[in-house]
C-alpha cells in the first residue's frame, strides 16, 4: 500500500498525460486558460499541452501527498521531500519555458540521488542505508550488507542512465509509458533477483 502511495505522482502523471493526448484540444485549453501565467510567452501548442498539462498535476498531487501525511501527523520519508524538490524544480522549468526536456531529466536525477546517498552513506559515513532499511527484517553476514547497497547504487546509476536513453531516443509517449511500467517493471524484477540472491544466506543464518 506504501508503495502505491509514493507512486501515486508518477501514476497520476501516466493517467494524466494520456487523457491529454487523447484530447489534446482540451488539454491546450486548461492549460492556457488556468497556466498560461506561469508560461514564458503564455502561448503552448496542443501537441506541449498533454505533458504540460500531466507535469503541472504531478506537482500538484506531490505537494498534496506530503500535505496529507503532514496533517494526519505522520512522517514524511526523506525520499518524498527529494523527489517534491526535484519535480518542483524540473517540472516548474518545463511549465515555464514549456519545454519537456527538463521534466524528463526529473527521473535520472531522482535515481542518481538515491544512489549517490546509497554510495555516500557507506564510503564517508561508514552507514550502510539498505542494512538500516531492511536488518529488523533479515539478518545477513556483513559482506553480504556490503555488497546488497553497492548493487543498489550500482541499480540506480543504471535507471538514470536508461531514463536518459529512452527520453531522448524515443517519442515522449514512449518515455512516459516507460517512465511508469518500465521503471516498475525493472524495480520488480531487481528485488526479485536480490530475494533470490539473499535467500541463500537467509537460509545459512538460520
Amino acid at each position: 500500500m506504501k508503495f502505491l502511495f509514493d507512486l501515486l505522482p508518477v501514476i497520476i502523471f501516466f493517467v494524466t498525460f494520456k487523457w491529454g493526448e487523447g484530447h489534446a484540444d482540451s488539454a491546450q485549453t486548461l492549460v492556457s486558460h488556468y497556466f498560461s501565467g506561469l508560461i514564458s510567452g503564455g502561448a503552448i501548442t496542443a501537441s506541449q499541452a498533454p505533458i504540460l498539462l500531466a507535469t503541472v498535476v504531478m506537482i500538484v498531487v506531490s505537494v498534496a501527498q506530503i500535505g496529507y501525511l503532514l496533517s494526519r501527523g505522520k512522517k514524511v520519508d526523506p525520499m518524498l521531500w527529494v523527489s517534491l524538490l526535484i519535480v518542483g524544480i524540473f517540472g516548474g522549468a518545463t511549465i515555464y519555458f514549456h519545454n519537456e526536456n527538463f521534466i524528463k531529466w526529473k527521473p535520472t536525477v531522482l535515481y542518481w540521488c538515491f544512489g549517490a546517498a546509497l554510495l555516500g552513506g557507506q564510503i564517508f559515513m561508514r552507514k550502510n542505508l539498505i542494512r538500516s532499511m531492511m536488518e529488523q527484517q533479515v539478518k545477513l553476514p556483513d559482506i553480504i550488507w556490503q555488497r546488497l547497497n553497492l548493487a543498489w547504487s550500482a541499480f540506480f546509476l543504471a535507471m538514470g542512465v536508461l531514463n536518459l536513453y529512452v527520453a531522448f531516443n524515443f517519442p515522449t509517449a514512449t518515455w512516459v509509458n516507460f517512465k511508469l511500467f518500465g521503471g516498475m517493471g525493472l524495480m520488480f524484477a531487481f528485488i526479485v533477483a536480490q530475494s533470490l540472491f539473499l535467500s541463500k544466506y537467509m537460509k545459512d543464518s538460520t
